[in-house]
């Protein structure tokens, strides 16, 4: 792809992106407390309709056939085809927070909290604490790493330093800095907002605040206000969504601004370029994007902040809300099946929702 990365030096520095708050609705505190030494054991219940209040944020298939769920604030639950475990920080979590969840090339589940890390070995869940810092300005990167977010909800700790990304190696997990210079507001510009994403041309892409990072094992790609030319008038980027669809563009949502489209060599607004601003549409709109997924068929698909899902098929968007049966008004994630099902895990109320086709379901 050209022009996907710019010959870049670790050391080169950006200039500070500042941005002017965020609204209620991004929120990511979450309670937490640390772990008992000895936890508690979870229990299965046979109900099969998630019993989460705040939101779901997360959902892994894993190599087994069990499905987690992640949640606002309320831990995890797995779903072993006859029944729902639920897990929180009495049972092993870091946090009732689960942003993300992955499964390593060994089979360990892993759960990327508010704060900190937990991992899930088949038999038990339990907190990581064991980090490498001698190799913050070291990059790698390799087919089978997992990548997550630094410890704090937002900014980094004491020994971290420097807003950066923890890269797992398949036996240890390694602090890894990334190449920003830190102005004000810098701390939470640079905090990961985003679960990571492996892109088809091999390079890694993480989100944050206020700026896409992309590394290709040599060379960074960084886009950002400064990039884009984006001021107070403009507003800055917000992001809380990347995707990349199977054509090989990268997809940008933002909460406030819309959503951004990258071929590798242009970026569109793509909320403009569709006129889906709440200012032009008077309603629902495409501005808050916090999730981007696409289906089987190539459509893509948008979960939003207060205005449903929208569906675009290459032409045309189509909005679909609670009259569509989708009562939550803000969908955390998608997520696309190995059944081919694509799922929406909502908030406000909480559930997974399914599209049938025509209208949206619940699944869980």
């Amino acid at each position: 792809m050209k022009g996907l990365f710019h010959k870049r030096k670790f050391h080169f520095l950006i200039s500070a992106i500042l941005i002017t708050g965020f609204v209620s609705a991004c929120s990511d505190g979450s309670k937490s407390k640390q772990p008992t030494e000895e936890t508690q054991v979870s229990i299965k219940q046979e109900n099969l309709t998630l019993k989460y209040t705040s939101g779901i944020r997360s959902i892994l298939e894993d190599s087994k056939g069990n499905i987690w769920f992640g949640s606002h604030q309320e831990g995890a639950a797995l779903f072993d085809g006859e029944g729902l475990t639920y897990f929180t920080v009495e049972n092993g979590l870091s946090d009732n927070q689960i942003r993300s969840i992955y499964e390593d090339e060994a089979g360990t589940v892993w759960f990327e909290g508010g704060k900190g890390l937990s991992n899930y070995d088949g038999d038990k869940m339990t907190t990581v604490l064991a980090r490498d810092y001698n190799s913050k300005t070291q990059w790698q990167l390799e087919e089978g790493d997992l990548w997550f977010k630094g410890d704090e909800t937002v900014g980094f700790n004491p020994t971290e330093t420097h807003p950066g990304v923890y890269r797992y190696d398949g036996s240890k997990l390694i602090y890894q800095a990334f190449p920003v210079e830190l102005k004000g507001g810098g701390e939470t510009v640079y905090s990961v907002s985003t679960p990571f994403i492996k892109r088809s041309n091999g390079s890694v892409w993480f989100g944050t605040y206020g700026a896409a990072i992309g590394y290709n094992g040599t060379d960074f790609e960084i886009i950002n206000d400064e990039r884009l030319g984006l001021d107070k008038q403009t507003e800055f980027l917000h992001i809380r969504s990347l995707f990349e669809d199977s054509k090989g563009n990268l997809w940008i949502g933002n909460n406030g601004i819309g959503v951004l489209k990258y071929d590798g060599e242009n970026i569109i607004n793509f909320t403009q370029l569709h006129n889906l601003t709440k200012a032009e549409t008077g309603g629902n709109s495409l501005e808050k994007i916090f999730s981007i997924g696409e289906d089987n068929e190539g459509n893509i698909w948008f979960g939003t902040y207060q205005s449903g899902v929208w569906r675009f098929d290459g032409k045309s968007l189509t909005n679909f809300t609670e009259e569509d049966g989708l009562p939550s008004n803000q969908i955390w994630t998608i997520y696309n099946s190995k059944q081919g099902e694509l799922w929406f895990g909502g908030a406000s109320p909480s559930g997974v929702y399914l599209f049938n086709g025509n209208s949206f379901e619940r699944k869980y």
